[in-house]
């Protein structure tokens, strides 16, 4: 609710319901046996009660999402192997097929505590914005670091100027995660990273600490989140054009 560019978005309507409650919505669509909507305002709990979405109230404190969803966790009582896929409040056009994959690779992985998600890069700008996470991965699709700077950078990438994106393609980062609830119940015990203040990414403290993170590298872009009243626009257009 105390988003700066988009004050009360969780409210924002979005085809006459509230986003928070289109986005779980979506979630429901997936194989998620429940979902739960995280809040720390009673207005966002009481709108998801409204239109039948289960909800939780959790306290102001949290810094991270993970912080909040850890509470979640103890409030649902949910621990051990359980599987719990963060979906971010502000993406309303996501696809329930990532929510099934991310969910799935963490399944498929014990020596992972954590999943996420990451598509090729396709333009320069992309590459180049501090604002657009880069992850890179080894050979078993384990996230080795993710960075707001261009990464992997090939040896001569300054020669000439960036007029081309290296080879395999970089790949962008999707805010997506799934956990294993025990570890997640952990998470906010680890001491904070240097290299997670540095960069401002939380999963880095989960890597600092040497924890593992696989990542679904899906074939294209999820669908657009909403940060500015711009985007909002265009996903209610996107919205109102869909598909019945």
């Amino acid at each position: 609710m105390a988003s700066t560019r988009l004050p009360d978005k969780p409210l924002a309507d979005i085809g006459g319901r509230p986003m928070v409650v289109r986005v779980a919505q979506r979630a429901s669509a997936s194989s998620a046996t429940r979902v739960v909507v995280a809040a720390d305002s009673a207005a966002i709990v009481r709108a998801c009660q409204a239109h039948g979405v289960e909800a939780v109230l959790t306290g102001t404190q949290h810094i991270s999402g993970s912080d909040r969803l850890s509470e979640a966790c103890e409030l649902l009582g949910l621990d051990g192997a359980d599987l719990v896929v963060n979906v971010q409040g502000d993406e309303p056009l996501i696809e329930p097929a990532l929510i099934d994959s991310v969910a799935a690779l963490l399944q498929a992985r014990p020596q992972a505590q954590m999943s996420t998600a990451a598509h090729a890069i396709d333009s320069i700008a992309d590459f180049t914005s501090p604002n657009v996470v880069k992850v890179v991965l080894d050979a078993q699709d384990l996230a080795l670091y993710f960075s707001r700077a261009p990464i992997a950078w090939w040896r001569d990438g300054f020669a000439g100027g960036i007029d081309t994106l290296p080879q395999p393609r970089p790949l962008r980062h999707i805010g997506i995660y799934a956990y294993r609830a025990q570890f997640l119940r952990q998470f906010p015990r680890l001491a904070p990273a240097p290299i997670e203040a540095t960069e401002a990414l939380e999963q880095l403290r989960a890597l600092w600490h040497g924890h593992r993170i696989a990542v679904h590298v899906t074939a294209s872009a999820p669908g657009a989140g909403v940060d500015t009243l711009q985007d909002l626009e265009r996903v209610r257009t996107l919205w109102r054009e869909r598909p019945a």
